[in-house]
């Protein structure tokens, strides 16, 4: 952690890195070994996630919340995501696309919270980026490390998927 904090400048922004690091390293490193299966990796993908986070320590506002978790399992996957891409070429990034995440299990109120924990987790994550913690496009397409153009049709598939749940024709 030591390395971390001397990367950033202000004791405010120590702190709350601080307090982000003690949260939340257990549960990326469990969110990264769900995905790559390998504890060297997964440090690789948590030490990732935390450079990212330094990065956009700015955006995090409240430490202990919902939203600020969600935010952090989601570049943890997208991190360990991007090992699994660079390290070959033979994996099937759609089946990783569409089965990594955290398992949601459904509410039961057949209204939103069903239809979002239906889709791939690619779509929620991009959805909750979008609507839920704020971002633009342009910041998504930065934090997943793709072009904006894939960032908004991403989402844009994401809304259409999510509506059809909502009707009920998924």
């Amino acid at each position: 952690m030591i390395i971390y904090l001397q990367m950033i400048e202000s004791d405010e922004d120590k702190s709350k890195f601080e307090q982000l690091y003690i949260m939340y390293k257990g549960l990326m490193f469990h969110v990264a070994m769900k995905i790559l299966k390998n504890e060297f990796d997964a440090e690789d993908a948590v030490h990732q996630a935390f450079l990212s986070l330094i990065e956009n320590l700015k955006k995090i506002s409240d430490v202990k919340c919902p939203k600020t978790r969600a935010y952090i399992v989601i570049i943890t996957e997208r991190k360990a995501i991007d090992i699994i891409r660079s390290r070959s070429k033979l994996v099937d990034m759609e089946f990783w696309e569409s089965t990594y995440g955290i398992e949601i299990p459904l509410p039961g109120d057949h209204g939103l919270a069903d239809a979002m924990a239906r889709l791939p987790a690619a779509y929620r994550d991009i959805l909750l980026l979008r609507y839920y913690n704020g971002y633009s496009v342009r910041e998504i397409s930065s934090m997943l490390h793709i072009k904006k153009d894939t960032a908004q049709k991403q989402l844009w598939r994401a809304k259409a998927a999510l509506q059809k749940h909502l009707k009920g024709d998924a």
